[in-house]
């Protein structure tokens, strides 16, 4: 069965320190670059995004850089840009960062 909209959140952890990446500004968008919702991550590293989403390609903007120059430490990204595709075909997507200073791994998650 094929749903209408699908629901999307995401979970960033800052894998040098070992804690969750709480106030990290994430922007998420649709193919054609539009902005559907901004939020920082909670004490948690995390954020559910309220705007289901329709079927087809979309992008979670995550701006590291910032983050990190506002704790005043090292880092090579200035932003980490997460595309993927919306089916419709799961109610919820959950899109994880693991991420360090110099590097950064993405997964989908549960």
């Amino acid at each position: 069965m094929t749903r209408d909209l699908t629901t999307c959140s995401t979970h960033v952890l800052d894998a040098a320190l070992g804690v969750p990446a709480a106030g990290l500004g994430v922007r998420l968008a649709d193919a054609t670059g539009a902005v559907l919702a901004e939020a920082e991550t909670d004490d948690d590293g995390r954020i559910r995004f309220d705007p289901g989403l329709a079927p087809g390609p979309h992008t979670l903007r995550f701006e590291t850089g910032a983050w990190f120059a506002a704790a005043d430490r090292d880092h090579f990204h200035p932003h980490v840009e997460v595309a993927f595709e919306v089916t419709g075909e799961q109610p919820h997507l959950h899109v994880a960062l693991l991420l360090s200073p110099f590097a950064y791994t993405t997964y989908r998650g549960s």
